[in-house]
């Protein structure tokens, strides 16, 4: 199957993600107004903000509209359709396709507070319904 992110199943680096988060918080942006969201925390130039930007465009998941000298940039994908594909694909690569395993994972290993466990909880509930 391929990743639901881009049409030509590519994924998306941590790197990449950077940007699409900034993307997503706040939209259209030019590359310099990326840069002031993630340039300083990652210790990166506006150079290296250009060439990510150009990869998800390239990737079909950002669109460049051409705004006098300058480019602003907007997601082509929400962040919920790019959060549920990862979600299936780690599910899938790690657990079988089986979420339960998942979280019996995270539940022994202690990564799960008492505020996680009742959310899911809830949200079991719900679905129930």
């Amino acid at each position: 199957m391929k990743n639901p992110v881009t049409p030509e199943g590519e994924r998306i680096s941590e790197a990449e993600y950077a940007v699409m988060d900034a993307l997503w918080q706040a939209s259209p942006l030019s590359a310099t107004e990326i840069c002031a969201h993630v340039c300083q925390d990652r210790d990166w130039s506006l150079a290296t903000v250009k060439t990510l930007v150009s990869r998800l465009v390239a990737k079909n998941v950002v669109d460049a509209e051409a705004d006098g000298r300058r480019y602003l940039y907007s997601p082509r994908i929400q962040r919920s359709d790019y959060v549920g594909g990862e979600s299936r694909r780690l599910v899938d690569r790690l657990f079988g396709g089986k979420a339960a395993p998942l979280f019996a994972h995270l539940a022994e290993s202690e990564a799960l507070s008492d505020d996680d466990l009742a959310e899911m909880e809830a949200l079991l509930k719900e679905l129930r319904k």
